[in-house]
């Protein structure tokens, strides 16, 4: 294997922080102008920020399990 025994947990972690960052970013800084007709302004706060939590726990859960060994 590429990763050893812990590919798993190496997917989680990258796919967790970067829906707690991609989200947060979401939030933070919205787009300049629409680019199409149906487009959000900005993205829906209560939404991205239960996503954002989600990927949080997956990262610190994928986190403890590589530090445990």
């Amino acid at each position: 294997m590429v990763l050893g025994d812990d590919l798993l947990a190496w997917l989680v972690l990258a796919l967790g922080g970067a829906l707690f960052v991609g989200n947060l970013a979401a939030i933070a800084r919205p787009p300049d102008a629409p680019r199409d007709e149906g487009a959000l302004e900005r993205a829906p706060v209560t939404r991205s920020l239960a996503m954002a939590a989600i990927g949080l726990v997956a990262a610190v859960w994928a986190l403890a399990s590589l530090i445990a060994g």
